[in-house]
């Protein structure tokens, strides 16, 4: 038994955001049916892949987004796809889907077909921008995604251009909240038994996220202040990114409890230094030539020591620190292996190997992987035969397509 066992999800949605939501209720019990256009989701020639060989099956990115999935291909542009798409609409909880505004609505499977066909369901139309609005059919990627609504502006070099997180972390952060919204959607269904069309818009996820950027706009709104950036370690003693033996650590607000730190230093004579100590009693950022003095003590301790160790005293003095870990660290870590973060699985195509696991632990029907992600159609003829769809459909969306 698992939380969202009696959950079916019909997901529409493709890419990163929208798969990593319904991945989430995949995960944790939901039957969801990944219904993927002729040709498959994009996110199938994403990289990385198995020995660089950019195959539809062996994207590690599309693997890790759609575990314990269903993959049905349909058509939508055909009658036999849409008819399809209504017998598995009968069976779902909920419908989730990532096209462009307008889109299921040119198809004639919009929102008032939906609820005709099954009045309690609830769609979730995830989108750049919203449903409405100036901005409805502008595009959207990782990097505008932080630069229009993330907290873009004070991340990077102080006298270079602003910079974006790594890779597309802004798209699974935003896959992250909208998870919770389905699980909200389907709860008030039952609850009240009447189903609405949620929208959401990918930029709402960030302009409201708790990462620095709706405190920073507050703060401009009112005051007209910006946020600027403070790069590396010039933020303060210690305050940013500093290299040591093996890597990097990152410091935050150590500087705030200059007693926390000098306790994790060993009390070193030149820490008693006057210019120092009165910076530290100033209660100000100190100028930018005592951090640049303090600075350059602090690094000869720092490169002394691996990121481990530093990580060790500054836990034991209670300073604010983390060591940045490769994926290799993150790999090895004793304490992700001691979690058991890290889960076996077995690919038809791409074969045996380790992926990031449970993100949280839950004391009964928690996470668990029932199957790997699908092969491209894998599960047409089976889940459409289950959604009492007849033979001569079936046949003719094979043919269209379909795959198996």
């Amino acid at each position: 038994m698992q939380a969202l066992d009696d959950i079916t999800v019909l997901d529409l949605t493709q890419h990163i955001a929208g798969p990593y939501a319904t991945k989430l209720m995949a995960d944790f019990g939901a039957d969801v049916i990944k219904v993927e256009r002729p040709g498959g989701d994009v996110t199938r020639t994403l990289g990385p892949f198995l020995d660089d060989d950019a195959h539809p099956e062996k994207s590690g990115t599309f693997f890790f987004l759609n575990t314990n999935k269903r993959s049905v291909v349909l058509d939508l542009k055909t009658a036999a796809g849409r008819d399809a798409f209504d017998a598995l609409l009968a069976r779902a909880d909920i419908v989730v889907e990532s096209f462009r505004p307008g889109t299921l609505d040119r198809l004639g499977l919009g929102w008032d077909h939906i609820r005709a066909a099954k009045p309690g369901i609830s769609l979730v139309s995830i989108s750049n921008f919203g449903q409405t609005g100036p901005y409805r059919e502008y595009h959207l990627t990782d990097i505008s995604l932080y630069g229009f609504a993330g907290e873009m502006y004070s991340m990077g070099m102080t006298d270079r251009e602003p910079t974006k997180m790594g890779g597309t972390a802004a798209l699974f952060e935003s896959g992250a909240a909208v998870a919770p919204a389905l699980l909200a959607t389907v709860m008030a269904s039952e609850l009240n038994g009447e189903g609405q069309h949620v929208d959401i818009a990918l930029a709402e996820t960030h302009l409201g996220g708790v990462d620095r950027r709706h405190a920073t706009a507050i703060a401009f709104q009112f005051s007209g202040r910006r946020t600027l950036r403070v790069a590396g370690a010039a933020g303060g003693m210690p305050q940013g990114i500093y290299p040591c033996a093996d890597g990097w650590v990152d410091f935050t607000n150590a500087a705030l409890r200059p007693d926390r730190v000098d306790d994790m230093l060993g009390h070193p004579e030149w820490n008693q230094d006057p210019i120092f100590v009165k910076a530290r009693t100033r209660g100000a950022l100190p100028n930018a030539e005592v951090i640049e003095a303090w600075n350059a003590n602090f690094l000869v301790w720092c490169i002394e020591r691996t990121k481990r160790e530093v990580w060790a005293e500054a836990r034991r003095a209670k300073v604010m620190c983390g060591p940045l870990f490769t994926t290799q660290d993150l790999f090895e870590d004793e304490h992700f292996r001691g979690r058991g973060f890290w889960h076996e699985v077995t690919h038809p195509v791409i074969g045996t190997f380790e992926m990031p696991g449970r993100p949280f632990i839950m004391t009964e029907g928690g996470w668990a992987i029932r199957r790997p992600a699908p092969l491209l159609g894998e599960h047409t003829a089976e889940v459409l035969r289950e959604a009492g769809v007849p033979a001569t459909t079936v046949a003719t969306i094979l043919a269209q397509g379909g795959a198996r």
